[in-house]
Order: C-alpha cells, then sequence, then structure tokens
C-alpha cells in the first residue's frame, strides 16, 4: 500500500545551517526537529531526506564523510523516537574539482532525480506528498514535481522569502517558522492525525 511522504531538505531545515558541513562537530540538530519527523512517523508519512551536497564535488570533504554525517543524523533523531525512512543525496557539482563527482545530472535539485530514486525504494502516494525547505531551489523542486512546498524561516528561508521570492514565478504553498511548526501544518490535514 502506498503511503504519503515528506521530502524534507538538510541543512537549515532538519540541522543548522553551517556552510558546508565539513566535519562531523558541525552538524547540529535544529530544535524541534526530532519532535517533528517523530509526528510525521506517528501519521503514517515516509520521512525522506533529500539534499545537495556538492561539497564532495567542489573537494571540500570526502563522501564518506556525507555518510557520517547521515548515520550521526540518524542516531541523533533516534535517541528522541524519531525515524528517517529514506537518506538521498547529490554529490554532484558541474564545476566541481573531482572527475567522478563534477557532472550536470538529474539528482541535484531543483531537479527531480532525488524524488524519483525515492520513488523507486518506496511505494509513495505522490499525491499527497509535500517537500519542505529553507532554500527558493527546495520550492522549485515541489513545482517541478507537482508537489506542496513548505518555505520554513530557517537556514536560510527568511531571507528568500524576503529578497528572492518576489522575483520568481513559484512561490511556497505554505510558508512556516521551522520543521515541527511546518509538520503540524501537514498532519492537521491527514484525517488520522496525532498532534
Amino acid at each position: 500500500m502506498k503511503k504519503p511522504a515528506v521530502f524534507m531538505d538538510r541543512d537549515g531545515t532538519v540541522n543548522e545551517q553551517m556552510g558546508y558541513i565539513n566535519h562531523i562537530s558541525r552538524f547540529v540538530l535544529l530544535p524541534g526537529s526530532a519532535e517533528a519527523i517523530r509526528l510525521l512517523n506517528n501519521n503514517g508519512y515516509l520521512a525522506i531526506i533529500v539534499s545537495n551536497q556538492s561539497g564532495v564535488a567542489r573537494g571540500y570533504f570526502p563522501i564518506d564523510l556525507v555518510h557520517e554525517v547521515h548515520d550521526r543524523m540518524r542516531a541523533l533523531l533516534e535517541r528522541d523516537g524519531a525515524t528517517v525512512d529514506g537518506v538521498f543525496f547529490c554529490p554532484h557539482y558541474p564545476e566541481g574539482k573531482l572527475p567522478e563527482y563534477s557532472k550536470t545530472c538529474n539528482c541535484r535539485k531543483p531537479r527531480t532525480g532525488l524524488i524519483k530514486k525515492a520513488c523507486e525504494q518506496f511505494e509513495i502516494d505522490l499525491e499527497n506528498c509535500y517537500v519542505i525547505g529553507d532554500r527558493c531551489t527546495d520550492m522549485e523542486l515541489a513545482d517541478r514535481s507537482d508537489l506542496k512546498g513548505i518555505l520554513v524561516k530557517t537556514g536560510y528561508g527568511r531571507g528568500d522569502l524576503e529578497y528572492v521570492f518576489p522575483h520568481l514565478p513559484y512561490k511556497p504553498f505554505h510558508v512556516a517558522e521551522d520543521l515541527l511548526e511546518a509538520v503540524r501544518w501537514i498532519v492537521k490535514k491527514s484525517p488520522m492525525s496525532e498532534v
């Protein structure tokens, strides 16, 4: 049976925006992230991370660090009873330093490849999915995927809302202060909500 999913950006949405997370010590969960993901778990939504990690292609850090960060993220969330169902990331960048990752790809947001990969791994009810993120690229991903995009004001969200979106042809479907507020808004619309 297909399940709805919430596709979440990582940096600036689930964890603090630090620029590039080029060391494990720079990974810090935002307050409320575990509660938000636990709410998704309890209300029948798949919790899926979709993240650009071009620092790999740029030579800022090895791909192993991305996996280490995701292991740390899962451990911190699970400590608070929250589970991420899937993590999909793009290590590519067209003008990168490492040849194996320096390319134009279909997975770099706002292209839709990460969502397509998630749909290959999970039975997803795309009609009832959302994208949550702090960047205009996350909202463009939602637009290109025919999903509802929720912009959070954490990370780059507040600045993008004020300075970038007025000049763009697409807008967020909803704006929330943070991930927890965004998820509460989603589950209130769910017939089986446990807010």
